[in-house]
């Protein structure tokens, strides 16, 4: 989506076209995107459940044949879900040819049709509520119980660790629910089209953007590195 976006930009808007399955593909990408960024961080909240909760058996409950099976399920549902619901959008008749959006997706597509699209917007609402309820009920779950472990536990490695490796997991998912709640929010305000334009591009850009920076700080090697780097250099002075 992101690279089509940057090569549209540099066309005037006349120029900017695209064919209506290259824009059921791209919105497929995107709701995929968006929809395994949540389910993902999901399973990886489970990860750091068992690794705090129950460090011992952590080998024997995250196996291989474990991990495959979390990643096969994240990825299934999510495609499941987009599958339904552009299914739902391709069935519709097509009486316009202009979108108005930035970029394909789910309503961009249904908004070029005249026909009902009250099941549309019923599933999709139902989508959203779902994926958001599952999303934030593992989170508040795993993370109340890793709390409850690390209050009463007297471990200050223990908690220095669970610290370390939760808060860059719960930072992650917060920018990533506070951008997707400020579109959805957006969406209810037809005055403010153009800054849920916006925040939907940076929906896109900035989790990903931040990711390398917000997991990499916590390797060891790159905080030396960045130490060294911004570590101000002395002058030897020969007078």
């Amino acid at each position: 989506m992101v690279p089509r976006l940057l090569a549209d930009i540099l066309l005037p808007p006349s120029d900017r076209f695209i064919t209506y399955y290259e824009c059921v593909v791209q919105a497929f990408t995107t709701h995929m995107f968006g929809t395994t960024s949540y389910t993902v961080l999901m399973i990886m909240a489970f990860d750091r459940y068992v690794a705090i909760c129950n460090p011992l058996r952590y080998a024997a409950i995250m196996t291989n044949k474990m991990v495959i099976k979390l990643t096969v399920s994240a990825w299934g549902v999510a495609f499941v879900l987009v599958g339904i619901l552009l299914g739902l959008t391709i069935r519709l008749n097509r009486c316009r040819t202009l979108i108005t959006n930035p970029f394909c997706d789910n309503a961009s597509l249904f908004k070029l049709s005249c026909e009902s699209v009250f099941i549309n917007n019923v599933y999709g609402l139902t989508f959203t509520v779902v994926l958001f309820t599952a999303s934030i009920g593992s989170m508040v779950l795993t993370y109340s119980k890793i709390a409850v472990v690390c209050l009463t536990s007297k471990n200050k490695s223990l908690n220095s660790k669970a610290l370390k490796t939760c808060s860059t997991h719960l930072f992650v998912y917060l920018i990533l629910f506070s951008c997707g709640m400020l579109i959805i929010i957006l969406h209810r305000f037809p005055q403010y089209s153009d800054h849920r334009k916006l925040a939907a591009i940076l929906f896109h850009i900035i989790p990903g953007s931040l990711n390398p920076i917000i997991y990499g700080v916590q390797s060891k090697e790159i905080r030396r590195f960045l130490a060294k780097l911004f570590q101000p250099r002395k002058v030897l002075s020969l007078s």
